[in-house]
């Protein structure tokens, strides 16, 4: 740790690489290279209690799918993820891994996905 202006800091960096982007409860992580099956439409994912559904409506991408694990490739300079309940999030042009949000619950001791 340095030390400036009479605070600790710590010489973290955060790369490119590690990029985070969030709507809802889907996770979009930046990734080398985009895998598996190119299909043939652009919903990252659906709503289990409402039917809504987490959409590239513009720009250029494409979404793969690897093993149950969904990836987004976005051609353009960038692309815009919408969902009905969220804020329009903007994509810069690159390669993604799609996730979702994880709870703990530390009385159960398990893990569950966040339903949006």
């Amino acid at each position: 740790m340095e030390k400036r202006n009479n605070r600790k800091t710590s010489n973290i960096n955060l790369k490119e690489e590690e990029m985070l982007i969030q709507q809802g409860d889907v996770l979009i992580r930046k990734v080398n290279t985009t895998k598996g099956k190119k299909l043939n439409h652009l919903t990252l994912a659906k709503g289990e209690a409402t039917g809504h559904h987490h959409t590239i409506t513009e720009g250029e991408a494409e979404l793969y799918e690897q093993d149950g694990t969904h990836y987004l490739k976005v051609k353009s300079e960038s692309a815009k993820l919408t969902h009905q309940e969220h804020n329009v999030v903007e994509i810069p042009q690159g390669d993604y891994v799609i996730g979702t949000v994880r709870e703990y619950d530390h009385f159960l001791e398990e893990a569950r996905r966040v339903v949006d």
